[in-house]
């Protein structure tokens, strides 16, 4: 089992080259909140991950092995929920709303100009579409946000520009 104890936050001061020759591993977020942990990169190498305490791995980081190779991390696609507001009959002060009443139960949330993500909770999902909201399911990468407290060392959230969905939805407003 090959050990990696380091990380590279978004790959940043790494040369380009390095980091796309790199193997991979695709994690959840429920494995990359963790910082020790086994898995298997792309190129089939097993490894012990044992980072500081704390440390919280994020999608684009590099992993430094003891041998000096180099481990990309992919967020993987995992259950989310999408939480967006009805153009139809509200606005995006919704989404704030949400993501006031989501952070005061502690939920962590991945937060985007046009839409929330939450891990799959259906009395949540329940209590966002009773605020009129529209909650999709979906399987996409999660990264919510570190919290205010996070030791955040200028670290980098990356986003995909690539993928936007058009969906309709149906829902009744009882006003």
């Amino acid at each position: 089992m090959l050990a990696i104890n380091k990380i590279v936050a978004g790959g940043r001061g790494l040369a380009p080259v390095l980091v796309k020759r790199a193997g991979t591993i695709e994690l959840d977020w429920d494995v990359r909140q963790k910082s020790r942990f086994d898995a298997t990169d792309s190129q089939g190498r097993r490894l012990g991950v044992f980072l500081p305490r704390g440390t919280v791995v994020r999608g684009g980081d590099v992993l430094v092995a003891e041998d000096g190779s180099l481990v990309r991390v992919i967020a993987a696609p995992q259950p989310v929920l999408v939480i967006t507001h009805c153009t139809e009959h509200g606005s995006s002060f919704d989404l704030m709303r949400a993501a006031y009443h989501l952070g005061n139960r502690h939920v962590p949330i991945e937060l985007k100009p046009d839409h929330l993500k939450i891990e799959p909770d259906h009395v949540l999902a329940d209590m966002l579409r009773a605020m009129h909201l529209i909650v999709r399911e979906a399987n996409e990468a999660f990264e919510p946000e570190g919290g205010a407290y996070a030791a955040s060392g200028g670290h980098h959230h990356g986003h995909d520009h690539g993928q936007h969905e058009h969906h309709s939805h149906d829902h009744d407003h009882d006003h």
